[in-house]
């Protein structure tokens, strides 16, 4: 079975568009090192009641932000760790994280794990 990366992260509304910039260059070293698929999506109905804790009261938004769910796929967790382990050398991505401060987004802030599939359909 697959291996997913998950990843949570609060994003000001003002700052969306410079995440998905950045999202969309780390997304293609991703690939480009094997990871399977990335997603990026952007909340859009965030506030649904009866359903267990929304996102906003999880992350705690401020006003003004909004949350990024992001995934990445790979074969397994083997194949995560290898992949990872290349792009963290990459040297594109270390140049985006070079100032942390200059991210569009607080990475304090992001949720991230790794989880085993255990449904596929």
């Amino acid at each position: 079975m697959a291996y997913v990366d998950g990843f949570l992260i609060p994003v000001p509304r003002k700052n969306v568009q410079a995440y998905r910039r950045i999202a969309l260059k780390a997304g293609k070293v991703w690939r480009e090192h094997g990871a399977l698929e990335v997603r990026e999506c952007v909340g859009d109905d965030l506030n649904v009641r009866g359903m267990g804790v929304t996102f906003p009261r999880r992350l705690r938004l401020k006003r003004g932000e909004t949350a990024v769910f992001s995934w990445i796929v790979y074969k397994s967790r083997a194949h995560r760790d290898r992949v990872n382990a290349k792009v963290m050398k990459d040297p594109r991505l270390a140049k985006m994280m070079q100032d942390p401060n200059a991210m569009p987004f607080d990475g304090k802030r992001m949720a991230y794990g790794g989880f085993k599939v255990i449904v596929d359909l």
